[in-house]
């Protein structure tokens, strides 16, 4: 499939400039307080680094296998153009990873195990990682109007899924963003930063969820 044309045509109504403006906003936040303030950043399906450019992170690896060009001259990212599961990546390493929008592409639930796996690998003893993606309880009706949808899930089994694949289940939050950048509200910095204020707005317009699992430190 090509990505880069499907992803053009998605979000052709969507201005990049506001795409940008509204991850400068949930980048922090997910840094923050979902990764503890990582210093060593992977976002294995980086896209056009939306997050990986407004995370705060000393180090900060994209990988995607569009190729959208290099980082910025002084970005600090790394960019790395292949498959996430041929990737090479350094063993024990990261202490933050942030999957946004990809489980559900990958072509069945042992392919979400094998990657799973894969990020455990990468990341340092202790490190975390936090999975945002589509709630197929929350939004079944629109859940395959993408086409690069293909495996249904819930936060439950995100976290189902962590747990199988070595990691401890830390943090589960059922409806955290709305669906996506095309819903009823516009893609406004302003209205991000509120909303992220708002946990209880999230129990209303969430329709992804949020689910944070950690390495477990050497020795336990």
């Amino acid at each position: 499939m090509d990505y880069e044309r499907l992803y053009e045509y998605r979000f052709r109504n969507v201005d990049q400039a506001d795409r940008e403006a509204v991850w400068r906003e949930i980048a922090p936040y997910i840094t923050e307080r979902a990764l503890a303030s990582p210093e060593r950043l992977l976002d294995p399906a980086a896209g056009r680094r939306e997050f990986i450019a407004a995370a705060p992170a000393k180090e900060r690896w994209a990988v995607d296998a569009v190729d959208y060009g290099a980082a910025v001259e002084g970005s600090g990212i790394r960019v790395v153009v292949a498959e996430i599961m041929s990737a090479e990546l350094p063993a024990d390493h990261f202490d933050g990873v942030f999957v946004s929008n990809f489980l559900e592409h990958l072509d069945g639930q042992e392919r979400v195990h094998e990657f799973l796996r894969k990020i455990l690998a990468a990341i340092e003893p202790g490190g975390r990682i936090a999975i945002m993606g589509p709630n197929f309880r929350y939004c079944a009706k629109r859940y395959f109007d993408f086409a690069d949808h293909i495996v249904a899930l819930s936060h439950l089994a995100v976290a189902e899924h962590l747990h199988a694949a070595g990691y401890e289940v830390e943090r589960v939050i059922p409806r955290f963003l709305p669906y996506s950048f095309g819903g009823r509200l516009p893609a406004s910095r302003a209205l991000t930063r509120a909303y992220l204020r708002s946990p209880w707005a999230w129990r209303l317009l969430g329709k992804q969820f949020l689910v944070v699992g950690r390495r477990p430190p050497a020795g336990a």
